[in-house]
């Protein structure tokens, strides 16, 4: 699309209104900005906004986590999510939870019907022991977590089990985790609107060893969009 060609983690310019998802038409644009295939990226969204994930080129994970703005204390938990709605996987309607079991976002919008929850971030110790020791200095999830976390004050202590957007995790028969091709495609989305001041932090995934990505890392637009008065 043109839109990556400078070297990885390269910021690159927004893609402008006209190529806004339809759905947002009327819609205030409170922030527009497309993440650097591999780069992290992050941000406070308001109460009562939506953000939205855009998938530019299809099949890209993004690694999502989650604070109260105010109190990074109160964080995203899966446990609690998974157990209040009773399924492992995020689709429209899902409300992500914080660790005290209060309501952090609600996913309003899903193209795509499925998004993970258990896979985890990729690291440079995971990819070295799952892929092998010429692996370990490649660039990873927990790495941009800790890059774009620290811009907030947080640190590794302050990270924990993530959601993976757009990342297909079946849950085999045996109870095995598989990693396989996603389920998106070229311009997809997804919208979660944010019940309170929260903090947004992600990693476009890097990973290049499994399917996740299409073995192809590529840029996924944040649109941060607030309600027309």
């Amino acid at each position: 699309m043109g839109i990556d060609a400078g070297s990885d983690l390269t910021p690159v310019p927004p893609l402008g209104a006209a190529s806004l998802p339809a759905r947002l038409a009327g819609r205030v644009i409170v922030l527009d900005e497309v993440v650097a295939r591999r780069g992290p990226w992050s941000a406070i969204v308001a109460a009562g906004d939506e953000l939205t994930i855009v998938d530019l080129e299809g099949n890209q994970a993004v690694d999502f986590l989650l604070y109260d703005a105010a109190d990074t204390a109160v964080r995203y938990s899966a446990p609690d999510t998974i157990s209040a709605q009773g399924n492992v996987y995020l689709s429209q309607g899902s409300v992500l939870r914080a660790n005290t079991g209060d309501a952090l976002m609600t996913l309003v919008h899903d193209e795509v019907g499925r998004h993970d929850t258990i896979g985890g971030a990729c690291s440079k110790e995971s990819n070295s022991l799952r892929y092998g020791h010429h692996t370990v200095h490649q660039h990873a999830c927990v790495e941009n977590f800790l890059a774009e976390g620290a811009l907030w004050g947080l640190g590794k202590r302050d990270l924990v089990s993530n959601i993976n957007f757009y990342m297909n995790v079946p849950v085999e028969a045996d109870g095995a985790l598989g990693i396989v091709d996603g389920l998106s495609a070229p311009g997809l989305s997804l919208s979660l609107r944010a019940e309170r001041d929260v903090l947004v932090l992600v990693s476009n995934c890097p990973q290049i060893n499994n399917p996740c990505n299409g073995f192809n890392p590529t840029p996924v637009r944040m649109l941060v969009t607030r309600a027309a008065r």
